[in-house]
């Protein structure tokens, strides 16, 4: 019987001192192969608003197609912890609003939801989320729902204020619930510090090496997604070449006839061909 990932899986592993790996998924195929691999934590990222549907920013994408992929990733996974990263708003208008988005997501398959930033409002739904059976991942640092606010892309926790402000909201997020807390475009000495400083993991992304564990988007890995590369992500891939380059390959071969081949098409038997044809000469 394959052993799901856990909240508790997630908090051993600070404990043990094992790196917690993570990614972003947006379809079955992709969340199927992640989990084959031994994923610990698979995100389906509101990232999927520019790298899967091609908007400019995170802030386009909505619950009903957050729902959708979800519940897509989920049916593709057996052993890695789901999350959904909760889309823009979904959780702004009211904590009961909040709620009713939260468990749409929990039925069609997410194992925890994601949500940025942290003032009372926030730690009141987390709260209210322990509750009622709902793992929450909180995220600090770089929170990409608040781009207008923040100003831009700024890298979070450079001063040794604004990085005690960010462990001080981390220690927030730990009393009200989370089970881990992402760390976003953070420098990797702040983000030592706080996470030495936190009962709960920590998962960095432009965070350093030593946050309790690691997520990058998908896309970025495979070397798919060509519009923005941060600094951040390591191409592990280049998928979009392979891809352009079997898309070519096949152009070609349709234009000159070599596809599909013989193997690649289904025959009429003697007697079904016999048949067919006194049936058109009829």
């Amino acid at each position: 019987m394959i052993k799901k990932v856990s909240v508790n899986t997630i908090k051993k592993k600070k404990i043990n001192n094992e790196k917690i790996t993570a990614l972003t998924a947006y379809d079955y195929s992709t969340g199927m192969c992640l989990d084959e691999a031994g994923i610990d934590i698979i995100l389906v990222g509101d990232s999927l608003a520019m790298v899967a549907l091609g908007y400019p920013t995170t802030h386009a994408v909505g619950v009903d197609e957050m729902y959708i992929f979800t519940k897509a990733v989920a049916k593709g996974v057996n052993r890695a912890m789901v999350i959904t990263d909760m889309p823009f708003m979904s959780y702004g208008v009211s904590v009961e609003n909040a709620m009713e988005n939260f468990a749409k997501m929990i039925k069609v398959g997410a194992n925890a939801v994601k949500l940025e930033g942290c003032n009372d409002y926030i730690l009141q739904i987390i709260e209210r989320c322990n509750n009622t059976g709902i793992p929450v991942l909180g995220h600090l640092g770089f929170t990409p729902q608040f781009l207008n606010t923040i100003g831009g892309y700024n890298i979070q926790g450079k001063t040794l204020e604004t990085t005690e402000l960010i462990l001080k909201r981390a220690k927030q997020l730990q009393d009200a619930g989370v089970f881990a807390i992402v760390l976003e475009m953070v420098p990797e000495e702040s983000a030592k510090y706080i996470t030495e400083n936190l009962e709960v993991p920590t998962i960095g992304i432009g965070a350093g090496k030593y946050c309790s564990g690691q997520i990058l988007v998908s896309d970025d890995l495979f070397g798919k997604y060509s519009d923005f590369t941060p600094k951040f992500a390591r191409k592990y891939a280049d998928i979009r070449s392979v891809m352009k380059d079997a898309v070519t390959n096949y152009i070609n071969d349709v234009k000159n006839s070599a596809f599909p081949a013989e193997n690649e098409v289904f025959k009429l038997s003697e007697e079904e061909l016999n048949k067919l044809m006194g049936e058109i000469n009829c």
